[in-house]
């Protein structure tokens, strides 16, 4: 853990203040939809709305770090188009991962019956966010701050409804001298910087449903956008946050329909041009052509309980709506990707990105990496191997598994026992990646979790959106075999606002219990 690098900050407050504080947070959140469900497992009709997990104060955050972020995030974007459609390369990336992860192997599957019969759809949306933690090596304190990326993420890519309406509460509490007069000087207007996530995240969906043009039915039917969802959402109104623009501002018929009950409302036609199609439940006699598929769900295996589950992503991956993301894209996320990109001395950002992106650049994504290594017979896995049972080299190290959700993740001088109790099963040590430890520096706020005030030491993970609509050029439309597509083109590229995610760092000297985790905003201070 490395040391502060802040000023003394949030300032103490009274009881008296934090109540006032509260009161305003709690009727501000309720007004402007900065809400979740209670539970997950309520009843969705029944169940009432609360103030969402949040900060009460913003967290400090280096301005040039921020900045730097966010002048990333489109070559970020160009690299997860340039993987999504070389074919081949992902290729090689899966097979090393079917044996160890089948979630993995079924997704690729997916990929492969639609390939035999052929992509209708040439056309594919990345809403992506790329999370980064900062990092300060204790070692070399003198050093300025700097981003180390955690993890780059293609699907379901959540918390853009409400991080933008967090950094709103957060001026409208200093706007209203709601905050103590002592910290006013950190938080001023030029300290809080405005996001815009919902605009330009809804302005990329509304323009992948308008580049998907006319209806292709015969007569022509009425257009809409699908939002896939979990069948009990917490998370409801981050969702609601994005699909009720694109009908009030966009005038895009919008519906939400859990991945459960794909079967039961869609259907593709049978002709060559595969056209996706909708009938609402509450509305059977209307039928709508779906132009744009958003998954925020289908990212975990839990969303797949039987064949028919698989058999629903099936039916959509072969249609003729965009998809959001495709197939393709949805594995281009994998964490192996990212140990592919990150290994030292890996060829591979530079291959995908010298085409598009100055040597400058490049480098200045690499610079984001944190080194991960694979647990494998290669030169890079066996020197891996020797950090990782080495008692003191393992120190500053984070064992991850590779499988979608497969487990917790094991750190420093604990995974020389650990890899010892794996024994000599390679495959179980396959299934695991080896990553520099990200070193954070100390900081401390103050969480508002289902009514509960929790004040300590906390860690803060920056978010920034994009938002890319591409060709991916073939004919068959599902990108190149083998390399980026020479006829393909990014038709649409931006960074679309961004997310702090504030949680308690795992303390033995107490403060905020460990993933304690709220939506939070940023204070730049420069550094």
């Amino acid at each position: 853990m490395a040391a502060s690098i802040y000023p003394d900050f949030p300032p103490k407050t009274t009881p008296e203040q934090q109540k006032y504080l509260l009161d305003n947070i709690n009727n501000w959140s309720i007004l402007n939809g900065l809400a979740v469900r209670p539970s997950a497992a309520a009843d969705q009709s029944e169940s009432l709305a609360t103030t969402a997990p949040i900060t009460l104060f913003p967290s400090l955050f280096p301005r040039a770090c921020f900045d730097e972020a966010k002048a990333i995030q489109k070559a970020y974007n160009r690299l997860y188009v340039a993987i999504a459609r070389d074919r081949e390369w992902l290729k090689q990336v899966v097979v090393q991962l079917i044996e160890v992860d089948d979630f993995i192997a079924k997704l690729w599957d997916v990929h492969l019956e639609v390939e035999k019969e052929g992509y209708v759809q040439d056309l594919s949306l990345g809403v992506f966010r790329s999370d980064y933690l900062i990092h300060k090596d204790p070692a070399t304190p003198d050093t300025k701050p700097t981003i180390k990326q955690v993890e780059f993420n293609t699907i379901a890519s959540s918390f853009g409804g409400l991080s933008s309406k967090v950094s709103r509460l957060h001026s409208y509490l200093n706007l209203t001298s709601a905050y103590p007069l002592n910290s006013q000087t950190a938080i001023s207007r030029t300290s809080l910087p405005i996001n815009p996530s919902i605009d330009s995240l809804v302005l990329g969906l509304s323009t992948a449903h308008r580049a998907y043009g006319q209806s292709k039915s015969s007569p022509s039917l009425p257009l809409c956008v699908l939002f896939i969802v979990t069948t009990s959402e917490s998370n409801v109104f981050d969702q609601i946050a994005l699909s009720t623009p694109l009908q009030t501002t966009y005038s895009i018929p919008t519906f939400r329909l859990p991945f459960s009950s794909i079967s039961n409302h869609t259907s593709v036609s049978t002709d060559k041009e595969r056209i996706l199609t909708y009938k609402p439940p509450h509305s059977p006699d209307i039928i709508y052509e779906v132009t744009l598929i958003y998954f925020r769900a289908g990212y975990s295996p839990s969303h797949y309980p039987s064949p028919a589950s698989w058999s629903a992503r099936l039916q959509l991956e072969r249609s003729a709506a965009i998809k959001c993301p495709s197939i393709l894209t949805h594995l281009a996320g994998s964490k192996k990707v990212q140990q592919e990109l990150a290994t030292p001395n890996s060829p591979h950002l530079t291959n995908f990105l010298s085409s598009t992106s100055s040597s400058g650049m490049i480098e200045r994504v690499r610079k984001t990496f944190a080194a991960i290594y694979p647990l494998d017979s290669t030169p890079e896995g066996k020197h891996a191997i020797n950090l990782a049972t080495d008692a003191k080299e393992s120190e500053g190290y984070v064992l991850k598994p590779q499988r979608e959700g497969g487990g917790n993740n094991v750190y420093g001088s604990k995974i020389p026992a650990f890899l010892a109790g794996l024994g000599d099963d390679q495959q179980k040590w396959r299934s695991h990646i080896l990553m520099e430890l990200i070193e954070p520096p100390t900081l401390r706020n103050t969480i508002l979790r289902n009514g509960e005030v929790q004040s300590g030491e906390v860690i803060g993970e920056l978010g920034i959106f994009g938002v890319c609509l591409w060709r991916n050029g073939q004919n068959d439309a599902g990108g190149k075999k083998g390399g980026a597509a020479e006829d393909g083109a990014i038709l649409e590229n931006w960074q679309a606002g961004f997310l702090l995610r504030t949680k308690g760092r795992e303390s033995e000297e107490g403060g905020v219990a460990a993933g304690f985790g709220a939506v939070d905003s940023p204070c730049l201070v420069d550094m």
